[in-house]
């Protein structure tokens, strides 16, 4: 089964009808945010290296066939106009790494009508899931201050895959490394880890458990003390690393408790036994507030391993994304549903001083100059260019981060940035939303008219 059937059913009976219908003009599709989550005041654009692996390979074979006609429990003929359909089209969008705000389309698709039905589902999961991961990571990072920051988030992410992304993604926004193996090792990102409560439970004592770990890792070590009484484990972790001379380099981790106190605790206990050199690192329910209140308060610590929350960005687990037509077969469209009112045309972003950002017209530039954030991707259903790498998206966002403004960087209480409409873009508004609504009430004058009745010798005919 190829990943043609990894979508919404009503993605394939509308393409199927498109099809029967012989409407397969070009249409434009607009993926963006209506708005953020609550406090956020940026986004990070992501997901778009999986959406592109994803379109460049759709392909809707006989297995898929097969697998929407039971879904519809139709028979396989029915779904046949649907095989052979593959993605033709082109696609436009902000590249990963980007600091993106509400209204902003983070990527546009166009191409034949079916094929950019059928692209929906997946695009949209994955641009959606990764950018919100990479927004709460990216919060993260700046709450550290500096701190270097780990993820350890792959034990309670919602599957493997999530798992991974989000290794990579913490790494896009300025993460120091990962516990995931297979992320490190497919992504170049340093391996990070150091032991569970259950090592030092399987030895009679701390000091054995901390010596055992230390026999079989030669070089600097990282010793969690707070299996039974944290300020006694930090104790015995210090003569230890100091009886092997494993000071430099090495660390102890508190994972419970309050982290701010125990810090200082713990790195007054360090220092008295001649380690000032041994690290602080906390972990245990971190997250963006409580590295935020940490490093406030001036509490001696080193890094920051973060994991449950981050990993599945507990506090704003999805976004209010979508993806809309905007046009069809030349003809500008909108949606004009309470509180979900669209935008018609295809569109371009232009970036100004400050995240004045300007959402024009694809093809506009407006008057003042402006960095355009769309790239074209993909042309032809064929990536324009290589594949982004990892550094590459990391610069992205740190040159994006640099401009961005200090009340949108606020952990509480942010402040976003508003992207404007230009004029052309409104006037263009204003002329669908005229044209729509003449439309309708024709069509609604036309369905109130009452048929008139005519008598004749052979009875009552309706005209």
């Amino acid at each position: 089964m190829s990943d043609a059937t990894t979508t919404d059913l009503y993605e394939v009976t509308m393409a199927m009808s498109y099809l029967r219908e012989g409407m397969t003009g070009p249409a434009s599709f607009s993926l963006f945010v209506r708005d953020l989550p609550p406090e956020r005041g940026f986004l990070v654009a992501a997901g778009l290296e999986s959406a592109l692996d994803y379109l460049s390979g759709l392909h809707v074979g006989p297995e898929d066939v097969d697998a929407f006609a039971s879904a519809l429990q139709r028979p396989p003929r029915d779904l046949e106009p649907l095989l052979g359909v593959e993605f033709t089209g082109d696609v436009r969008a902000v590249p990963e790494g980007r600091i993106v705000l509400a209204g902003e389309p983070l990527l546009e698709v166009t191409a034949p009508l079916p094929q950019a039905q059928l692209a929906e589902t997946y695009v949209l999961n994955q641009l959606s899931h990764q950018t919100v991961i990479a927004s709460k990571a990216a919060r993260c990072f700046l709450a550290a201050a500096g701190h270097p920051v780990v993820d350890f988030s792959l034990r309670r992410t919602h599957g493997p895959q999530a798992g991974f992304q989000a290794a990579r993604l913490a790494a896009m926004v300025g993460f120091a490394g990962t516990s995931n193996v297979a992320a490190a090792t497919a992504l170049g990102i340093p391996a990070v880890g150091t032991m569970a409560h259950s090592f030092v439970e399987a030895f009679s004592t701390e000091e054995e458990a901390f010596r055992a770990f230390a026999r079989s890792h030669p070089g600097p070590v990282t010793l969690l003390v707070d299996t039974y009484d944290t300020e006694a484990g930090v104790r015995v972790a210090a003569r230890v690393l100091r009886d092997l001379d494993r000071g430099p380099g090495s660390a102890v981790r508190l994972d419970s408790g309050d982290l701010g106190c125990l810090a200082v605790r713990t790195r007054s206990i360090l220092d008295a036994a001649g380690l000032p050199d041994v690290r602080i690192v906390a972990s245990g329910g971190l997250d963006e507030y409580a590295v935020d209140d940490l490093v406030r308060s001036g509490a001696p610590i080193d890094t920051y391993a973060v994991g449950t929350r981050v990993g599945v960005s507990a506090d704003a687990p999805y976004l209010d994304s979508a993806y809309k037509m905007v046009e069809y077969d030349g003809r500008p469209v909108m949606k004009l549903s309470s509180a979900k009112v669209t935008a018609p045309g295809r569109k371009q972003v232009f970036r100004r001083i400050g995240y004045a950002d300007v959402i024009c017209l694809a093809g506009e530039h407006p008057a003042d100059d402006g960095v355009p954030l769309l790239e074209t991707v993909m042309r032809g259903g064929q990536r324009t260019g290589r594949r982004a790498s990892l550094d590459e998206c990391r610069q992205r966002f740190a040159s994006d981060l640099r401009g961005l403004p200090s009340a949108a960087r606020r952990i509480r209480d942010p402040i976003a940035p508003r992207a404007t409409a230009s004029e052309r873009l409104g006037s263009l508004a204003a002329r669908v939303r005229r044209r729509i609504a003449e439309q309708t009430a024709a069509a609604s004058a036309r369905a109130s008219v009452p048929e008139r009745t005519v008598s004749g010798p052979h009875g009552s005919v309706s005209r």
